[in-house]
């Protein structure tokens, strides 16, 4: 059976942390596969940040093209809304019955998993792995078998910093991969689009 990692975020943009932790996982952790699961916006929600759903998918498949055990994933697009993780795993299961998911996430969203939606069903039947998150210390209680904690490096870089820096017009090429940065023009007009759309957001 083959073993995927679930790393779900909005990837507004993607950026070398995301990269870079995703490579560190896939090396020193037995994953065949892991998938970037970019999470749609929310239409109920107005946010004058997020950029659009495809054109953030498209960055991450510009980001990964050339590692072979990364792969995007527009499966929660076609979920209903808003997309539960829990409900994402179960369709994720059903669709792909021979692969082994593992919900990849940070000590900031573990220490706030008990809010999840059925949080309790999500640690039962998932394996579920922890990357570390500055100011976030984790003790996995031992009687949890299926929740593992990463000795990942902590590389702390924010997305929101990207963006605020990008409207800025600073050239921060080195935080982002070069594909990426090509699209820089088109992230800042994303985003002023955004901000225009949606100025009380």
């Amino acid at each position: 059976m083959k073993t995927v990692g679930i790393f779900s975020g909005s990837f507004n943009p993607i950026h070398i942390g995301h990269l870079a932790l995703a490579n560190w996982i896939c090396e020193y952790e037995p994953l065949d596969e892991l998938w970037f699961l970019v999470t749609p916006h929310n239409p109920l929600k107005a946010e004058n940040t997020l950029m659009n759903d495809r054109f953030r998918l498209s960055l991450v498949e510009a980001s990964i093209q050339d590692y072979g055990k990364f792969k995007a994933s527009d499966f929660e697009f076609s979920l209903p809304r808003p997309s539960y993780t829990i409900h994402t795993l179960h369709a994720l299961r059903e669709s792909y019955p021979e692969v082994l998911f593992v919900l990849i996430v940070g000590s900031d969203s573990w220490s706030n998993l008990s809010k999840w939606k059925e949080s309790d069903a999500l640690i039962r039947e998932f394996p579920i792995w922890v990357y570390p998150r500055q100011g976030f210390e984790v003790a996995v209680p031992p009687d949890l078998p299926t929740v593992r904690f990463l000795n990942a490096p902590i590389i702390e870089i924010s997305s929101t910093f990207i963006r605020q820096a990008i409207r800025r017009e600073k050239d921060v090429r080195f935080f982002l991969s070069e594909a990426v940065w090509e699209y820089i023009p088109e992230i800042r007009e994303s985003l002023e689009t955004n901000e225009k759309k949606y100025p009380f957001g």
